[in-house]
């Protein structure tokens, strides 16, 4: 019987240059792929295609399509992460709004790319072990931050500090993803004023 592993996880760790930009390739080829034509029709076979590499070649890394699409929202996810830390781990503005705005500006960018490679990647993605682990740490790392941030800044004056920095960094997750993957396009730059004042009402 085939294992998570086996069946969601690349074969091949690339050791040298070459072999490392013939995976990248592949993984650019498949987010094209995904995004033009969609899970059902974005098959191995046009992946390699447009990737300019034998299938074989592209079953040496990864054993389906799967494999691939997980590894695109493991790398989505790392993307929206490292935006993050680096606000986190620098000077921050001194108002909540406009701390506020530093971060959603952060989440929003990170999925500006392919709205429809986003919509691949959230309704259809498989959920292996290792990603949902992953997003738990991100998650509790974020409410974290954010909950260190509202015991600390006088602005705040909600009173369960714990659930609104729940609250926060799962609502600008779950509406950023939601919005900017939906079929009928949203403006950005609304979209963040908005979920700006929002928390900030909130919170203040």
């Amino acid at each position: 019987m085939t294992s998570e592993r086996q069946r969601l996880h690349p074969r091949k760790q690339p050791r040298q240059v070459r072999a490392e930009l013939t995976r990248q390739r592949i993984l650019l080829a498949a987010a094209h792929v995904f995004g033009e034509h969609g899970y059902a029709a974005g098959t191995t076979n046009r992946i390699a295609e447009r990737a300019r590499v034998s299938i074989g070649s592209l079953y040496q890394y990864y054993p389906n399509k799967d494999a691939i699409l997980l590894e695109l929202v493991t790398r989505h996810l790392d993307a929206g992460r490292e935006a993050v830390e680096r606000h986190q781990n620098g000077e921050l503005p001194g108002s909540i709004e406009q701390i506020f705005r530093l971060f959603v500006r952060a989440v929003i960018d990170n999925h500006l790319d392919d709205p429809q490679l986003l919509r691949v990647m959230l309704e259809q993605a498989p959920r292996s072990a290792e990603l949902l682990e992953k997003i738990g740490a991100y998650e509790r790392e974020r409410v974290a931050f954010v909950h260190d941030l509202l015991e600390r800044h006088p602005e705040v004056k909600v009173a369960d500090k714990e659930t609104a920095a729940r609250l926060v960094v799962s609502t600008v997750e779950l509406v950023v993803h939601q919005l900017i993957a939906a079929p009928a396009s949203i403006d950005t730059t609304r979209l963040e004023n908005e979920l700006v004042a929002m928390f900030t009402r909130y919170l203040t």
